[in-house]
């Protein structure tokens, strides 16, 4: 669902992957969220912030998965600062991921509607799914601007545990990354 808001008023928006643990744009306000429908997934490639052109990571996006439900961090961005947090999450954002608007449930029962960057199918950074070896194996090796892929994912799992988050794909690509003691 295309999105567009006002650049002078506040808004809530939605962080599922990165934003969770750096949001980086002043916010008034966080809370634990809840968006029903879809799940995460690392099958975005990364050219700017977690690889490199020739060899780009893996970053998350949301898939629309019935009966899913993906937990995140919701922060309410004054109106203020709107235009400018605009400005920089759709520079940050650039990669093939577009502005959406979504509801959201709110940890507090609270109903939010949000705004929620997702990088759909067919993008031209679109990397889709793959064996999860393989996606870890990327994970392990990529690294760009924005730091090393792998500590990307590590600080996923960190921050979705910390929303005592229940996130199989990115749990398990955790789990084979440690194993594997890929680097």
């Amino acid at each position: 669902m295309a999105c567009a808001t006002a650049a002078n008023e506040s808004f809530w928006l939605f962080g599922y992957g990165s934003l969770i643990w750096n949001p980086s744009v002043p916010h008034i306000d966080r809370v634990p969220a809840r968006l029903h429908g879809f799940s995460r997934r690392f099958w975005q490639g990364s050219h700017d912030h977690r690889g490199l052109p020739h060899a780009p990571g893996r970053v998350v996006t949301l898939i629309k998965d019935a009966g899913k439900v993906c937990a995140g961090m919701a922060f309410r961005i004054p109106a203020e600062a709107a235009a400018e947090v605009l400005d920089h999450l759709d520079h940050r954002e650039k990669n093939g991921y577009s502005r959406q608007s979504h509801g959201l449930h709110a940890a507090s029962g609270l109903r939010l509607n949000a705004i929620v960057y997702i990088a759909e199918p067919g993008n031209f950074a679109w990397l889709g799914p793959a064996p999860a070896i393989e996606v870890a194996q990327q994970i392990a090796i990529s690294t760009g601007p924005s730091g090393s892929n792998r500590e990307y994912l590590e600080r996923l799992a960190k921050a979705l545990r910390d929303l005592d988050a229940d996130d199989p794909h990115v749990f398990e690509l955790e789990a084979i990354v440690k194993r594997t003691a890929i680097s």
